[in-house]
């Protein structure tokens, strides 16, 4: 069938990606470190600018990365979650013609080097790959205006040796895989949780509270499939954070393989395995509240 309607701009945002901000705090001779990485993105009256090329509604892309290192500084980035709100009320309550901001941040993790047993004042030694995040959205004016926020963490890689089985599955003329009730179960988990409330509590905490929450249940839940995992770890963190709404996980499957010593003559009884990177299982879970206000909702770019 051809299409004849008329052509028209039915979404548009912008913004600034991948500010890469490190901030000291060096009140005392003990120096704190935060570094992050904050994109930017507004809504609003901006359709001028694509239609016609019009700026003259269009801060731009440079301010708001400027706007991020001042507000490094201040309020600052005790939390990236305040920061994060921060940031975003400042482009709404104060840009006209922006209705809505919404700013991620991902937080990269330093640990203190430690000198016969004492921690150093001013060094560190970078976390590996594992990173922190925050989604904050921020909309409207006044007493209307609406705060979402998402507190998450990505590449968490978790492995356990045992534990886990996969058997029982559906088979049809293409299965040639056997069941196993003995096999490695790892994952570089992406997890992020919608907070259905913004205060009364410690951010940090939290996100503290909800990692060990996650390592928690990994390691102690004897799996029959990753999903069950997913969902015990997901329930587990709604049931101890009631501040939270949502939570949503995702989940390579990484695959290791007992590896054929037979071959060699020698026996493996699971202790060498080949790690296969790819191809590997995609498992997604969302969990959410029954009551959850805006379900959905908070999770678009």
């Amino acid at each position: 069938m051809a299409l004849s309607g008329p052509i028209v701009l039915t979404d548009h945002r912008y913004g600034k990606s991948e500010n890469r901000i490190v901030r000291f705090y060096k009140a005392n001779a003990r120096h704190e470190i935060r570094d992050v990485n904050v994109s930017t993105s507004l809504r609003g009256d901006f359709g001028a600018a694509y239609t016609e090329g019009d700026q003259s509604h269009v801060l731009p892309t440079d301010t708001q990365k400027h706007t991020a290192f001042v507000y490094a500084k201040k309020p600052g980035l005790d939390t990236i979650e305040e920061y994060a709100l921060a940031l975003a009320k400042h482009f709404v309550d104060t840009v006209e013609p922006v209705s809505s901001a919404r700013i991620d941040v991902d937080s990269y993790g330093w640990q203190r080097v430690s000198i016969d047993g004492a921690e150093h004042d001013h060094t560190w030694v970078r976390q590996g790959s594992e990173v922190r995040t925050a989604a904050v959205t921020v909309a409207g004016e006044g007493a209307l205006q609406r705060r979402w926020v998402i507190g998450g963490i990505e590449d968490l890689v978790l492995l356990k040796s045992t534990g886990s089985e996969f058997a029982g599955f559906l088979t049809d003329e293409y299965t040639t895989l056997a069941p196993t009730h003995d096999r490695v179960l790892a994952s570089a988990l992406v997890v992020g949780w919608r907070f259905a409330e913004t205060t009364g509590f410690d951010w940090d905490e939290v996100y503290a509270g909800i990692r060990a929450t996650l390592l928690e249940l990994f390691a102690t839940t004897y799996s029959k499939a990753l999903q069950q995992t997913l969902y015990a770890m997901g329930e587990a963190v709604l049931q101890r954070f009631p501040m939270l709404a949502e939570i949503r996980l995702a989940a390579p499957n990484k695959h290791h393989f007992d590896y054929d010593l037979a071959q060699f003559e020698m026996e493996n009884p699971g202790e060498v395995f080949w790690a296969a990177d790819r191809p590997y299982g995609s498992i997604h879970a969302t969990l959410a509240r029954t009551d959850a206000p805006d379900a959905g909702t908070a999770w678009q770019p």
